[in-house]
């Protein structure tokens, strides 16, 4: 069992969404958290940490290892506040519609 700490670019609720599927796939995975503010994810489990970056990528996600090791014992949690919320979607992540008109049948044609 280790703890792996991989840094990865998490700006939107979107983002963390899809780092979530992304990672949740691969087997071994036991315990897993994003941080979207320190933008961090924190895989507990039995699998390899090149396979988490990987698919990290593969999503057009920017990821890097921070540290691999055991992970520490459960501590007494305390009361804390949440984080603030992310924003619902990014400029990575927000597609962009943009129309056009043509003069020769009169027809509009919209792109996504």
């Amino acid at each position: 069992m280790k703890k792996i700490v991989v840094k990865v670019n998490i700006n939107c609720q979107i983002c963390k969404t899809d780092v979530l599927k992304a990672v949740t796939k691969l087997s071994g995975i036991d315990q897993l958290s994003v941080d979207g503010e320190k933008g961090t994810l924190t895989v507990i489990g039995e699998v390899d940490p090149v396979l988490i970056v990987e698919r990290l990528r593969k999503i057009g996600k920017t990821a890097e290892i921070t540290s691999v090791g055991p992970p520490k014992p459960p501590e007494p949690e305390s009361p804390k506040q949440p984080p603030p919320p992310l924003p619902s979607c990014c400029s990575g992540c927000q597609y962009v519609a943009i129309g056009y008109y043509t003069y020769e049948n009169g027809s509009l044609c919209s792109i996504l």
